[in-house]
């Protein structure tokens, strides 16, 4: 189920985050594979909308994104920006900064799923929120990690401010701006 392509070699690799045009994900994910680039596209697993049938098929989990695993060397760089559909390496003033490995960790305990998953604006502990579901619809406070079982894990991608919420129970929150 997994979407990675293995490569070896390569002294201090990190992963980078990859901006691919709308719905260009797969054809990158292919053209850096054949190019011997170690990726990964994480997937999670939805119900196709067919007319004649329905069937469950992978989608990327954060659409327009996806990883590379590399030194980031000139030669690299340009072989990843230069391969069809790129839009961008991921960075801070032109240079690419690397995503944080744990980070990469918890896309790969994602990648596949078929529990119900949606992409959130950015949350991170102090944030302001609200519940947007249940019995606290409309409540407001302050989101803060939860010590033992919660009915919603977060998993942020502090490079992209971006975070997946994967649904436990039937409520929500979204970050009052």
């Amino acid at each position: 189920m997994s979407s990675t392509n293995h490569d070896t070699g390569g002294n201090h690799r990190q992963w980078y985050a990859v901006h691919a045009r709308s719905r260009h994900e797969d054809v990158v994910f292919h053209g850096l594979t054949k190019k011997m680039i170690e990726t990964f596209l994480p997937r999670m697993q939805v119900m196709s909308r067919r007319k004649d049938r329905r069937k469950r098929i992978l989608v990327p989990l954060l659409p327009g994104y996806l990883f590379v695993h590399t030194d980031m060397n000139p030669y690299q760089y340009w072989d990843i920006i230069k391969t069809y559909g790129v839009v961008r390496v991921i960075g801070i003033k032109g240079k690419p900064v690397p995503v944080k490995d744990e980070e990469i960790e918890s896309l790969r305990i994602l990648d596949g799923t078929d529990r119900t998953v949606s992409n959130q604006a950015y949350i991170k502990q102090g944030d302001k929120i609200m519940i947007m579901e249940g019995a606290l619809k409309g409540l407001t406070g302050y989101y803060m990690k939860h010590k033992g079982k919660s009915d919603k894990v977060v998993v942020s991608i502090e490079l992209l401010q971006r975070s997946l919420a994967v649904e436990i129970e039937d409520w929500r929150v979204e970050k009052v701006v």
